[in-house]
């Protein structure tokens, strides 16, 4: 079966969009280009009247002129000149009857017939006053036709005027109209194509946010264009391909895990039995190697422990929950984890939050800031002072702990936030940890979308001062 892809999708959906938009401005172009040409002749027609009527109206008074002034001097060149003004009105009355038939109607034939009783008359009528009088009447019949063709030229021209006009507000209209329908037209077909690609889009998001969450027992499944149904296949192999790593590295950690356990285990109960020297006595070199041998597989244990540890933290990283975190009691929660520890050293543990709620995924927060508790009461020495601080500004919580401890060398700043690795500086107390609870702060802060970094030491400012930054949304 034929599916088209995402780009031709998104082509297709142009072109439509430009034929419609196209097509309004054709057909646009040619409302306007009929208007024009109908008012161009329209123009010309009124002109074209006008100046026939004005013609005639003008030959007719010499006309006039002339065949009165025959009829008293019975001249031959006054009877040649009214015969030339006769042929020059008749040629503009030739013009009139070549006009639309509904500009002066049946005017120009009444005016042609009036001139020719009038030129008969002149031409064959006896001399004498009665002639003059049998004249007049065909002389005021000519001048009412003249009037008459100029009242209704007139009116024709109106008309003609309101046509067009009222023709251009027709066309206005429906421009209007056009234009409106091809813009809603285009803003549908971007809504449907918009509607119909944005759906594999969001599943595919969605697909890859439960591939970071490690939601990996789903099939995914993506509709629409060919290239992304394509897409969705490989994500949902990447799915299955991740589910078997995830699987192969859960597996061989617990393998190894026990496989150290057992012997591990083994070793604790023969050195205990060596310290209590249940196979016989011991001498002083035996003791101090049987407990450098206690403290070696205790050593040992505590890696096991915390590779762990640290692999649960970075399968837990990919699960974020998010929930209204009231950042004063975060505080007072993390410091009441660490009561017993801080009153053994003395410390004191100052507490600055503003009282607002974020949403903010808690418990990973909690874990966060107690690793950072825990490292500044390592640190600090006894009686000394600890800051928990929290503050908000737009849209970013910021944590910060700091201690007066010996401080973070600077080669260290970013090393020490690597698994295993601790820093250069020694604690005031010995030392029990194995390096990765910066390495868990950084994983989390990660997975938040934050970071962990170490602010450095202006002067002759003693300890360490952590840093973290998460982003959140407005108050709920």
């Amino acid at each position: 079966m034929f599916r088209i892809s995402f780009r031709q999708s998104m082509l297709a959906g142009f072109l439509l969009i430009v034929a419609l938009l196209s097509w309004a401005a054709i057909r646009s172009w040619l409302t306007l280009e009929h208007f024009v040409e109908q008012s161009r002749r329209g123009s010309e027609q009124a002109l074209q009247l006008s100046a026939a009527i004005q013609e005639l109206s003008e030959r007719t008074v010499d006309l006039e002129r002339s065949g009165r002034q025959f009829m008293i001097l019975e001249d031959a060149d006054v009877l040649a000149r009214f015969d030339d003004n006769l042929k020059r009105a008749l040629g503009a009355i030739a013009r009139l009857e070549s006009m639309p038939a509904s500009a002066v109607g049946t005017l120009p034939e009444e005016w042609r017939k009036a001139v020719e009783q009038l030129s008969a008359a002149v031409h064959v009528a006896p001399a004498g006053p009665m002639r003059a009088s049998e004249l007049l009447p065909m002389l005021s019949r000519i001048n009412d036709v003249n009037r008459d063709l100029g009242v209704n030229g007139r009116r024709w021209i109106d008309d003609q005027r309101l046509a067009v006009l009222s023709e251009l507000e027709q066309s206005r209209m429906h421009l209007t109209r056009l234009v409106v329908a091809a813009v809603l037209g285009a803003l549908l077909i971007a809504l449907t194509m918009s509607w119909w690609l944005s759906r594999p889009i969001d599943s595919i998001e969605r697909s890859i946010k439960r591939l970071g969450e490690n939601e990996l027992d789903k099939p995914i499944t993506v509709r629409g264009p060919a290239d992304l149904r394509r897409l969705g296949r490989r994500l949902d192999w990447l799915r299955r391909r991740l589910g078997e790593l995830e699987s192969e590295r859960e597996r061989m950690l617990r393998h190894v895990s026990h496989e150290l356990k057992t012997p591990l285990t083994a070793l604790r109960e023969g050195i205990a039995l060596l310290q209590e020297e249940v196979v016989g006595p011991l001498d002083g070199s035996q003791k101090e190697v049987v407990d450098i041998l206690q403290h070696n597989v205790v050593a040992l244990q505590r890696q096991i422990e915390n590779l762990l540890r640290l692999n649960a933290a970075a399968s837990e990283a990919r699960r974020l929950c998010y929930r209204p975190v009231a950042l004063r009691k975060l505080l007072a929660d993390v410091v009441e984890g660490r009561e017993l520890q801080i009153q053994a050293r003395r410390l004191t543990v100052l507490r600055d939050a503003p009282g607002v709620t974020r949403p903010l995924d808690g418990d990973k927060l909690l874990v966060v800031l107690d690793n950072l508790l825990s490292n500044a009461i390592e640190f600090s020495p006894e009686g000394g002072v600890v800051r928990l601080e929290a503050a908000v500004q737009d849209n970013t919580v910021r944590f910060a702990c700091i201690d007066q401890g010996p401080g973070i060398a600077q080669e260290d700043a970013e090393r020490i936030f690597q698994p295993f690795v601790q820093g250069s500086r020694a604690s005031p107390t010995p030392r029990h940890g194995s390096g990765v609870g910066l390495s868990i702060v950084r994983e989390l802060m990660t997975a938040m979308g934050g970071r962990a970094f170490v602010v450095p030491s202006k002067g002759n400012v003693t300890g360490a001062n952590f840093r973290i930054e998460v982003p959140c949304e407005q108050a709920i």
